[in-house]
């Protein structure tokens, strides 16, 4: 029997692997773009920044900027899902396992469930554009054409 891609489908060292990978790309990219967006303004990134729902706010200047920095975070992390995991079938899985890790790590920081409507709000959004943008890059790599060599060796 020739091997297959992933032949053997349950491999939780491989998952959690991948998960903890893209967790590390999440809050890495989110603070280099929050560090790109402040520092030339003038303001201080934290990690209140990164965990407290009551920074993100449309009408202040810094929740704009934080808003921007985590929409563009889930399109930096859809590019990593894309190498990471290369799974058009599990790209909203792990999308949504990220956001978990990230909605427990603000639950523990803040010490309650947020409640803003722009937290949910980009969230979401940040869910969806990560989702859509991976598995549409996971399904143009999984529908590329195989080469066939034509010549035969004996």
């Amino acid at each position: 029997m020739a091997p297959r891609f992933r032949s053997n489908a349950w491999d939780p060292i491989l998952i959690v692997a991948q998960m903890v990978t893209l967790q590390c790309l999440f809050y890495l990219s989110s603070g280099l773009l929050m560090l790109a967006f402040y520092t030339p303004l003038g303001y201080t990134a934290t990690l209140r920044c990164l965990f407290s729902p009551d920074d993100l706010r449309f009408r202040e200047p810094t929740g704009k900027i934080l808003v921007s920095a985590f929409l563009l975070t889930s399109l930096v992390c859809a590019f990593g899902l894309w190498r990471i995991v290369k799974r058009s079938k599990q790209c909203l899985d792990f999308t949504c396992t990220v956001h978990f890790w990230h909605f427990v790590a603000c639950l523990s920081y803040a010490k309650s469930i947020p409640i803003s409507p722009t937290w949910w709000l980009t969230n979401i959004l940040s869910i969806l554009f990560m989702t859509l943008l991976s598995e549409f890059l996971c399904m143009r790599a999984e529908m590329r054409a195989i080469p066939i060599n034509q010549s035969r060796s004996l």
